[in-house]
């Protein structure tokens, strides 16, 4: 089948009519090349010929940034000088108006001299530079000053009745309830009693010290500081002190005294180490902290020299005590203060815990120890004292003897510091203290009995001999069964002693018998003779005298 004529006419029509379109887009498109190629010939040239415009423009520019710069550092500048003229003012003016004020002046101060020692380039720094540092030189001139003022107005010594009113009641001196107390009730009472803090500058007053103290150190002022605060606080302290009755006493002032004066004064030296320690030396390290917070080079090493003089007067009267001649009389105040120093021992190292203190700390346990051992030694010497006491006193009808009222008297005071003594011991020996104190009483018990068997011998009565030891025995040992010995000694010892007492009742018994039964058989005799020669014998009552007096010597008393 053919394609019709009419059918390829058509197409060829329409294909030279994609062929004239083609044409016609060629022509097109290349006529927009070269329009093309004609805009980016004239944009070179356009560039080429803004090139110096935009070179200028950019400099402009650099300029106005340098302008700004430049302005900016100047106002910077100008501000510094009118920030250092504003510190100049108020620090001319000193502390005294606005010391908040004159701190924030010192504060600017030291940041103008920051920013000019950073801008060194600047021509007038140094000149500037060097005003700062010399205002700031003279400012801290004035508030050394006023911190000294300031410390000594508010720093007083302390009235004894403010310290009395910051002591629990039963340690009050007007206090009579204690009167009535054994001394174990009282150290009992001591276990839950309550102090009262001691103020001794007005808490308001503090940050500003405290701010005074910082700028010092910031200026390199630190030993300024730490004169000023070490002569004030010190003085104070020892002024207060001394108020208080307080003295330092040497070793020879205590030997000469009389017993009656040094007994008085160890009673207050243990009230004065309460004090010293729990509230003196107390709120003197809490306003030290508070001043000399963030100052902790200074802090310890002021602490330490404010009390140390006042220390040093408190523990050389109690080793003078310590080392003076023993005797049986000190042991109850040797007590006493060896109690006091185990019971401020804690608060001691608390207050004294720092390296730079620790010499403190030494002294005060070296005291502890040496108070143990002194009453250590002074439990010897009272044995040895009972063991060789030579007094001639005589009991005639062979009753207690005054040696051994004495001596259970002792033991059993002894005994009322039952605690401190399990202490004591184990200083020396941490097995078993409530054996020692079992083994020193049972040693004064027994030197106690041998010197009575020395004593008993001084009768020449046996009879009275044997009375006389089992009427101090038995005191003995009914002393010992009523008091807290028993319970160290135990009751084989009670049983022990009391057989010892019935031994001695039992040869009293037969030595007095010894003694009458031949009188009784001679009176008897002759009362019998008698009888018979009147009943038997006639004879007169003169013969029978006669015969009486014959039976008499023949059969004399014993």
């Amino acid at each position: 089948m053919g394609v019709k004529p009419k059918a390829m006419d058509a197409l060829r029509e329409r294909a030279a009519t994609v062929k004239e379109s083609l044409v016609k887009s060629q022509t097109i498109t290349d006529n927009m090349v070269g329009i093309l190629g004609s805009f980016d010939y004239r944009l070179s040239a356009l560039e080429t010929a803004m090139r110096p415009t935009q070179i200028r423009t950019h400099s402009i520019r650099s300029a106005h940034e340098n302008i700004d710069k430049t302005l900016k550092s100047a106002e910077a500048i100008l501000g510094q000088f009118d920030l250092y003229r504003k510190a100049e003012a108020k620090i001319l003016r000193g502390p005294h108006e606005d010391l908040e004020s004159y701190l924030e002046a010192i504060d600017q101060l030291r940041s103008n001299i920051k920013f000019f020692s950073n801008n060194k380039s600047l021509k007038s720094s140094s000149g500037v530079h060097t005003q700062c540092n010399n205002l700031l030189a003279k400012a801290m001139s004035k508030l050394e000053e006023e911190f000294k003022t300031l410390l000594n107005n508010y720093s007083k010594p302390v009235e004894p009745d403010r310290l009395f009113d910051c002591l629990p009641n039963s340690l009050r001196p007007s206090d009579e309830n204690e009167g009535g107390k054994s001394h174990s009730e009282q150290q009992k009472s001591l276990q839950t009693a309550v102090y009262t803090p001691l103020t001794l500058i007005p808490p308001k007053l503090l940050p500003l010290l405290h701010d005074l103290a910082q700028q010092m150190a910031l200026a390199g002022h630190q030993q300024e500081l730490f004169r000023i605060y070490r002569d004030t606080r010190a003085s104070v302290l020892e002024q207060s002190l001394k108020k208080l009755g307080v003295e330092r006493l040497s070793k020879e002032d205590v030997q000469k005294m009389p017993w009656e004066v040094l007994e008085a004064k160890i009673g207050n030296w243990i009230h004065h180490m309460r004090i010293a320690v729990k509230l003196l030396f107390a709120a003197e390290k809490k306003i030290c902290d508070q001043v000399l917070d963030g100052v902790r080079n200074l802090r310890d090493p002021i602490f330490l020299e404010v009390t140390a003089n006042s220390v040093s007067m408190l523990l050389s009267f109690g080793e003078a005590v310590a080392k003076s001649k023993r005797s049986p009389e000190k042991l109850f105040v040797i007590l006493d203060m060896y109690e006091i120093m185990r019971e401020l021992q804690s608060e001691i190292n608390y207050l004294f815990g720092n390296a730079a203190c620790m010499e403190m700390r030494e002294a005060s346990i070296s005291l502890t120890k040496r108070l143990a051992q002194t009453a250590q030694e002074t439990f010897a010497d009272f044995e040895e004292a009972v063991e060789k006491d030579a007094t001639k006193t005589t009991v005639f009808d062979g009753t207690v003897h005054p040696l051994t009222s004495y001596v259970i008297n002792y033991v059993k005071f002894l005994f009322d510091y039952q605690a401190t003594l399990k202490l004591l011991f184990e200083e020396f020996d941490e097995g078993n203290p409530e054996g020692q104190l079992e083994a020193v009483t049972t040693k004064i018990i027994l030197a106690l009995h041998n010197n009575l068997d020395g004593k008993s011998k001084q009768y020449k009565d046996p009879a009275l001999t044997q009375l006389f030891l089992m009427n101090n025995i038995h005191y003995i040992v009914r002393s010992v069964r009523r008091s807290e010995a028993k319970d160290v000694l135990g009751d084989d010892w009670v049983q022990i002693h009391r057989r010892i007492v019935q031994q001695y009742a039992n040869q009293y018994k037969r030595v007095s018998w010894a003694k009458v039964l031949p009188l009784t058989i001679h009176i008897l005799a002759s009362e019998f003779l008698l009888l018979i020669l009147m009943r038997f014998c006639s004879v007169s009552l003169f013969r029978v005298q006669v015969v009486l007096e014959l039976i008499q010597a023949a059969f004399p008393e014993p």
